[in-house]
């Protein structure tokens, strides 16, 4: 198995070590728990980064006059910490700071270990707490693009489609086929996969709620859905009509444009101009020829609720255009 090193490694390794080293050199006793801050921190995104980083600091603020009431009060004695936990948790998550449960009783634990409390250590810790989570939120500003990644799962989950649709036009054409329905499967995979990365991006933009790629594959998401129907209504004609030739013919010009871009209303069209000439043609003369144009028509609107679901989408820019675009100031 190849080892590799992350970004994320990277950022801790670096952050750890920084953040004691500066906790060290302003005179922060317990400097290494800068470090400890830093570590628990960093995450894989800027949004959580920053609601874990809050969570932590305000645990730690807390942990301060709680520990100063308990310790002070009622003494300076290990069931005094347990005692105090009873209590001190419960808060925690009542203002939903359970990120902190564990850093702050690195804080107990230190005015524990003190054995008094006064305005030095409380300062100390104060230091020690701003610049562990300081540095951790400093770090985490620099989060690594997934564009290119994202336009490669865009790529492929197009290219699955276009094999689906291709075998779908071949069978309606000749009753035939061998294809294994591999694409199918895997498809399902890309979709979840590129969501989830697609959502990551979204929580490493502070102000951003949602971006391009998150809603195209959404859109992909709900066309798999209209072809996985689709499916089962083309393998259930059994014999090439000429309408059925005139949908395969459709799907299989289909196939062959669909990408990132947006040409939906254009296919939009030329469908509805099918399904007028259906109308014009002769009524079916036997029951299979019936049951067979129903299907058809089952498939057609199908087919023209796949193209209206992605017609409002504007495109994906590939990533190099999107870098180009950027550096020559345009939008």
């Amino acid at each position: 198995m190849k080892y590799r090193i992350g970004y994320r490694t990277t950022k801790t390794a670096i952050g750890t070590a920084a953040a004691i080293i500066i906790a060290q050199q302003l005179g922060a006793t317990n400097f290494a728990a800068a470090g400890i801050l830093t570590i628990l921190c960093i995450k894989p995104t800027q949004r959580k980064s920053l609601r874990t980083a809050w969570d932590r600091f305000l645990a730690c603020m807390l942990a301060m006059p709680f520990s100063a009431a308990f310790f002070e009060i009622l003494g300076y004695h290990p069931t005094i910490i347990g005692l105090m936990l009873f209590f001190f948790i419960p808060t925690l998550v009542m203002l939903k700071a359970n990120d902190g449960i564990v850093t702050s009783s690195v804080i107990i634990l230190h005015i524990y270990s003190a054995g008094h409390v006064s305005k030095d250590l409380f300062l100390n810790e104060f230091l020690v707490i701003s610049v562990g989570i300081g540095v951790a939120l400093l770090m985490n500003l620099y989060m690594p693009s997934l564009d290119k990644k994202l336009f490669e799962y865009s790529a492929k989950i197009e290219e699955n489609f276009q094999k689906i649709f291709m075998e779908m036009a071949n069978y309606l054409r000749t009753n035939e086929g061998e294809w294994d329905g591999r694409e199918i499967s895997e498809t399902a995979r890309l979709l979840n996969e590129a969501k989830s990365l697609a959502y990551r991006d979204v929580e490493n933009h502070l102000v951003r709620e949602e971006n391009l790629y998150y809603h195209y594959f959404t859109i992909r998401e709900k066309q798999f859905d209209i072809i996985k129907r689709i499916l089962p209504i083309s393998a259930s004609l059994g014999r090439s009509f000429e309408q059925g030739k005139m949908v395969a013919d459709f799907i299989e010009e289909l196939s062959k444009n669909i990408h990132e871009g947006n040409p939906a209303f254009i296919h939009l069209h030329k469908l509805r101009q099918m399904k007028m000439e259906f109308e014009e043609m002769d009524l079916p003369k036997t029951r299979e020829e019936f049951e067979a144009r129903a299907a058809l028509v089952q498939l057609t609107n199908e087919l023209e609720q796949y193209l209206v679901i992605k017609s409002p989408f504007r495109g994906l820019h590939k990533p190099e255009e999107k870098n180009r675009k950027a550096k020559i100031g345009t939008n």
